[in-house]
C-alpha cells in the first residue's frame, strides 16, 4: 500500500506563541486509508493540517522543524499550484473558502486557475455537484446559501480537483445530520477509491459512521494515542470529544451526577413572528408564512435541513432582513419600524461564521465595540471584560488579534462580544461548531446563569444540544414549521425527524427509552443515576 503522507518529528511554534502548537509529531497515512483526528480545542489539530497543506510556513509564520513528505516528495520546494493538486483542504468555516459569486463558478475555480480544458472542467463540476446532490444549486448565488449549503459547495470545489490527499477540518460543523451522514459515506468512498483522508472532528460519534481505519487523539500538540478505533474509544476523554453515550456515560460518572436543570414557566412574549414570508433577490421563497413566538424563560432549539430558513427567520429579529409579508415584533415593537440600536438592546445574534462579526485589532477592542455604541462608559466596559472572557474560556486573551485565534476560539469570542451588550434574548447560530464537549457544556451553563438574559434561541444541527438544554423544539423544513412543542414530544416523532433530515443520536435514543422513568429529557451527566437501568434496556 503506497504512502500518501508521511510526517517525521514535526514541531511548529507560531511566531506569537510561547510554546509549540505541534510537538514531535510523526505519522503515516496510506492510500485507501482514513485517519480520524480528534482532540480538545487547541490540541493542535488544525495546525497539523496547515503544515501538510502548506499554509505553514507560507501564510502562518513561525519555527518549523521535522520532515514532511507528500506522495514521497518534499512539499517545501513546491509552488502552491503544484501542492494544491496533491493536497485538498476543506476548512472549518466555508466563508473562508467561497470566493466566487455563483455555485457553478466556485466549483470550477480550482481547475480554471490550473488552466484545465473547458470540457474537462465542465465534466468535473457536473460530477462533483451530482455526487453531493446539489445540482439544484448550480445557478444560485453563493451569498444567498445557508451555511450548510456553502459547506457542500466548498466540498464540491475540492472534489473537482480530485487531489490524492484530502484534509477535512471539521467538515460536519455546518451540515444537517442527514447531510453529515451522506458526507461521511462519501469520505469513506473516496478513501476506498484510493485517496488518503485525514478527518478532523470533535463529533466522534458521528465520524464513526465513516468507518475510519485508525484514530489519532491529540492533546497539547502531541499524539496521546495513535492506533485502531477500539483502542481510541477506550482511551478518549469524553470531555474533549463527543463519544457515543454508552461509551461516555461510565467515564462521566467518575465526576458525579449532575442535577437536572429546572424548566422555567414561559412568561411574556419577547419575539413574535406573524405569518412571515421572505425571499432573496432571486425571488425564490425562503419563508412561507412562518408564525412563532419566543417567551421569557424559554430555550428554543430550531432544527431542520440545510436551507430550511432557520437563520433567515431569526435574522428578521435584528432588522437585517424585512419580511415581504407578515410582521416581526421584538419586545412588542414592530422590527421594521425600529432602529438597529433599539433591536440590539433586546436581541443579541451570534452568526454562524465568526468572520461575519470579528473585525477589531484586539480582543479588548472587540468586546468594547458593542457596549460603547450602546452608550456604556469605558469604566463599565473595562470592569465587565474579565468576566466576559472567563465566560467563554478566553481568560488572558485581551491583546490577542481575533482573526489570529482558532475557529473555535473565534466562535466563543463572537458569543462574548454579543453577551457584552447584555441582550434580553440571545440567538446562537450553530453554537457548537468548533467546540469540544467541555467548552460547549461550560458555555451553556454560563448562559443559563446570566442575569438579565430572558430567553435563548439555538439554531442548531446538534441534536444533543436540543436534548440537553431546550425547553422547546421547533422543526423547520422548506420554509415552514413542521412541529413546535416540548422536546419529549417533538423529538419522539422519529418519522418526522427523518422527514426533516434529523438523525437521532445515541443520547436521544437513550432518553426515549428512559422517558417513562425520567419524565423528561436529560443531558448525559444527569442520566448517570439511571446507568444500571440503561444497561438493561
Amino acid at each position: 500500500m503506497s504512502l500518501q503522507l508521511s510526517l517525521e518529528q514535526l514541531t511548529f511554534r507560531y511566531q506569537a506563541g510561547e510554546q509549540p502548537a505541534l510537538y514531535d509529531m510523526s505519522l503515516e497515512v496510506a492510500a485507501r486509508e482514513m485517519l480520524l483526528i480528534a482532540g480538545g480545542s487547541g490540541s493542535g489539530k488544525s495546525t497539523l493540517l496547515r503544515c501538510v497543506n502548506g499554509l505553514i510556513p507560507r501564510s502562518y509564520k513561525g519555527d518549523l522543524s521535522g520532515r514532511i513528505a507528500i506522495g514521497g516528495d518534499d512539499p517545501a520546494g513546491m509552488g502552491l499550484a503544484q501542492l494544491a493538486q496533491l493536497v485538498g483542504t476543506l476548512l472549518q468555516d466555508p466563508e473562508r473558502q467561497i470566493v466566487a459569486s455563483f455555485v457553478e463558478r466556485q466549483a470550477a475555480f480550482g481547475p480554471e486557475n490550473l488552466g484545465w480544458p473547458r470540457q474537462r472542467i465542465r465534466e468535473a463540476v457536473d460530477a462533483a455537484l451530482e455526487r453531493l446532490h446539489i445540482t439544484h444549486l448550480r445557478k444560485r448565488e453563493t451569498h444567498h446559501l445557508s451555511g450548510g449549503e456553502r459547506q457542500k459547495v466548498a466540498l464540491a470545489g475540492l472534489l473537482t480537483m480530485n487531489p490524492p490527499t484530502l484534509l477535512l477540518d471539521e467538515p460536519l460543523a455546518s451540515l444537517d445530520p442527514a447531510s453529515a451522514r451522506e458526507a461521511l459515506q462519501l469520505f469513506r468512498t473516496l478513501a476506498d477509491e484510493g485517496h488518503g483522508v485525514l478527518l478532523v472532528e470533535h463529533r466522534v460519534e458521528d465520524a464513526l459512521y465513516a468507518r475510519p481505519d485508525r484514530a489519532l487523539f491529540m492533546a497539547n500538540g502531541t499524539a496521546r494515542y495513535m492506533g485502531d478505533i477500539a483502542g481510541f474509544l477506550a482511551d478518549a476523554d469524553p470531555h474533549e470529544v463527543k463519544l457515543p453515550v454508552e461509551v461516555a456515560l461510565p467515564r462521566l460518572a467518575a465526576n458525579g451526577a449532575e442535577a437536572a436543570r429546572p424548566r422555567a414557566t414561559p412568561g411574556d412574549k419577547l419575539l413574535e413572528f406573524e405569518d412571515v414570508h421572505f425571499g432573496y433577490g432571486d425571488g425564490r421563497p425562503i419563508l412561507k408564512g412562518v408564525s412563532m413566538t419566543v417567551r421569557q424563560g424559554e430555550v428554543v432549539a430550531i432544527l431542520g435541513p440545510n436551507g430550511a430558513g432557520k437563520s433567515t427567520l431569526l435574522r428578521h429579529s435584528i432588522g437585517l432582513l424585512k419580511p415581504k409579508k407578515g410582521r416581526v415584533l421584538v419586545a412588542g415593537q414592530e422590527a421594521r419600524k425600529s432602529t438597529t440600536a433599539q433591536l440590539a438592546r433586546t436581541v443579541g445574534y451570534v452568526f454562524q461564521s465568526p468572520s461575519h462579526m470579528l473585525f477589531a485589532p484586539s480582543v479588548r477592542e472587540e468586546l468594547a465595540f458593542g457596549p460603547r455604541n450602546l452608550g456604556r462608559s469605558k469604566a463599565e466596559i473595562d470592569a465587565a471584560r474579565p468576566q466576559a472572557l472567563a465566560n467563554v474560556n478566553l481568560e488572558g486573551f485581551d491583546e490577542r488579534a481575533p482573526l489570529a485565534l482558532s475557529y473555535g476560539q473565534q466562535k466563543r469570542l463572537s458569543i462574548a462580544s454579543v453577551l457584552s451588550m447584555q441582550p434580553r434574548v440571545l440567538v446562537l447560530d450553530e453554537p457548537t461548531a468548533g467546540q469540544d464537549y467541555a467548552n460547549t457544556i461550560g458555555l451553556m451553563h454560563t448562559i443559563g446563569k446570566l442575569q438579565g438574559l430572558e430567553a435563548t434561541v439555538l439554531i442548531t444541527h446538534d441534536v444533543d444540544l436540543a436534548v440537553t438544554y431546550a425547553t422547546r423544539v421547533v422543526l423547520m423544513r422548506d420554509g415552514q414549521i413542521e412541529a413546535d412543542g416540548p422536546p419529549e414530544q417533538v423529538l419522539a416523532n422519529l418519522p418526522l425527524l427523518e422527514k426533516c433530515r434529523v438523525v437521532p443520536s445515541s443520547l436521544l435514543l437513550l432518553n426515549l427509552k428512559l422517558l417513562p422513568r425520567t419524565g423528561r429529557f436529560l443531558g448525559a451527566e444527569a442520566l448517570i443515576p439511571y446507568m444500571e437501568e440503561a444497561v438493561k434496556l
